[in-house]
């Protein structure tokens, strides 16, 4: 399972399938990282540094933090992508075909000069994540987006 949790200024990665249950986060900051509640992941209960440096003692690489860079990402069912969002400017998607077999993840872009912000990342995850709730079954022929995947 992929998700993603953002508030104004960090973005938090979840792959629960790297997630070993050391509980680092839990004690690192419980009011933020709960497993009894749902979602388990508040990141509104807490400051910002003292949850990215539990993020970052996460030691199977289940948690990953990045900065939010003042990007949105949003997700466009209708037109099959989610996208990345400076403003009103469009600086990156990802794209997927919806098929016979479920979603096909084909193309991720971002802008050149939005790079080395992970911006790529949050935008399969956003994919990732709406198949994974609407348990739509899902795949990738973009290379990128198996990259994640197999993270």
């Amino acid at each position: 399972m992929h998700r993603l949790y953002e508030n104004e200024y960090i973005v938090i990665f979840w792959n629960s399938a790297k997630c070993y249950h050391a509980k680092k986060c839990v004690t690192g900051s419980p009011a933020t990282f709960n497993p009894n509640n749902k979602p388990w992941i508040n990141m509104n209960r807490a400051e910002n540094a003292e949850i990215w440096q539990t993020v970052e003692k996460c030691p199977s690489g289940a948690l990953t933090c990045v900065a939010r860079h003042n990007i949105d990402v949003v997700f466009e069912p209708e037109n099959c992508r989610s996208v990345a969002l400076d403003g009103d400017k469009k600086i990156g998607e990802c794209d997927f075909a919806d098929t016979e077999d479920g979603w096909n993840i084909y193309h991720t872009d971002v802008s050149p000069e939005y790079g080395g912000k992970s911006i790529a990342k949050r935008l399969v995850y956003k994919v990732l994540e709406a198949a994974e709730k609407q348990r739509i079954a899902i795949d990738a022929t973009c290379s990128y987006a198996v990259k994640v995947m197999n993270e």
